[in-house]
């Protein structure tokens, strides 16, 4: 069902929260799915700020605060050098600045890994301090105990499976996952596995359209694709990259727009007119009442 929700323009979520909306639950993600496949599919996108999760929020299902920032955001070649300080910091300024969507967080690479006891020590922090709804982890039948583990202590835990971009010096690359018959085998029995382990949804990247058709039908809780199948129950894209802030996506994004070209436009025009002195004027400075 789809709602038209007024957008609060505020930056601070002490401001009344806008009517009519009502935050999503992990619970009501996972019955969109209930008897199968969903009827309308779930939207997901990235978000890392405050005033970005404002503006995507109304049309969100949910806001993923993706490990993406740290090349988004910070300019890293990879995600691999993101710290769980900097996914709690922006993880609790999307939790502010949203009053809509389910809110998520990934777990950064080295902070899950090594037990399940560490897992659950890095995603209660992530819980405690940004707000958010659940956490994201990558990794298939491997991380099964771990998601058990997290999920019977109230941690709900949205699986990434397919092509894990922590995992891309093992995997070689960031080349679509599935051509062979062994890796799809793998890749669909590693979303059996984390289903079956408490898993509440799992985020597919990056593999051949058949694995995503067969995994979709084949486990009982939301898959949200990216570089997969319009078949999934729901999609995820990186914001940035599907507002056209990039010479250079990844063939599975759609640009809607070209924002990187409107800032460029933008800031060529003020930097004209500071430099003929045509900025500020008359009704940006302060004078004395008459």
């Amino acid at each position: 069902m789809s709602t038209t929700f007024t957008l609060d323009t505020s930056t601070s979520r002490a401001n009344p929260t806008p009517a009519p909306m009502k935050r999503l639950t992990v619970p009501a993600i996972q019955r969109r799915k209930a008897g199968g496949r969903t009827e309308q599919p779930l939207v997901m996108l990235t978000a890392y700020t405050a005033r970005q999760a404002q503006i995507l929020d109304p049309h969100c299902d949910m806001l993923l605060v993706g490990d993406s920032l740290g090349q988004v955001i910070y300019g890293l070649p990879s995600t691999l050098p993101v710290t769980l300080d900097m996914m709690i910091a922006h993880g609790a300024a999307v939790v502010r600045g949203s009053y809509h969507s389910v809110v998520l967080v990934d777990m950064p690479f080295g902070s899950y890994e090594a037990s399940p006891q560490q897992a659950f020590a890095s995603a209660s922090r992530v819980m405690a301090e940004t707000g958010c709804a659940g956490v994201k982890l990558e990794g298939g039948a491997a991380m099964a105990e771990t998601i058990a583990f997290l999920s019977q202590r109230g941690i709900p835990v949205m699986a990434h499976i397919g092509l894990t971009p922590q995992a891309v010096n093992a995997l070689g690359g960031y080349g679509a996952r599935g051509k062979s018959r062994e890796e799809h085998d793998k890749i669909v029995s590693d979303a059996r596995a984390v289903a079956q382990a408490g898993a509440f949804g799992m985020v597919l990247e990056g593999v051949m359209e058949e694995i995503a058709v067969t995994v979709t039908d084949s486990v009982d809780v939301p898959v949200i694709g990216i570089g997969a199948s319009a078949h999934c129950d729901g999609q995820v894209l990186v914001a940035e990259d599907m507002l056209g802030m990039f010479e250079r996506v990844p063939r599975f994004v759609k640009r809607y727009e070209n924002i990187a070209e409107t800032i460029g436009n933008a800031a060529a025009q003020y930097a004209a007119d500071v430099r003929n002195r045509h900025f500020p004027t008359e009704d940006q400075v302060y004078r004395p009442k008459k």
